[in-house]
């Protein structure tokens, strides 16, 4: 079984990566691109039978820092 984990930033936190993406794509000669939020998309494969509270709680205590990010779990 697989499992995607979409991590990203909550709304209102800096975002670094996005600002220095944004500034490139300008640079590069890109217009029309407001903002830009970076994030991370983690690939696991689990066991079958893994459930969804396991899951839960790998990204609750490792995969994202839930005091500043947001995830999302997607079945694959």
């Amino acid at each position: 079984m697989k499992a995607r984990v979409f991590v990203t930033l909550k709304p209102g936190v800096l975002d670094p990566q996005g600002k220095a993406i944004h500034h490139a794509l300008t640079g590069l000669g890109f217009e029309g691109v407001d903002d830009v939020r970076a994030g991370r998309m983690i690939e696991l494969e689990l066991a079958d039978g893994t459930s969804d509270d396991d899951i839960d709680a790998m990204c609750r205590k490792l995969l994202a820092n839930t005091v500043i990010e947001n995830y999302r779990i997607e079945a694959v």
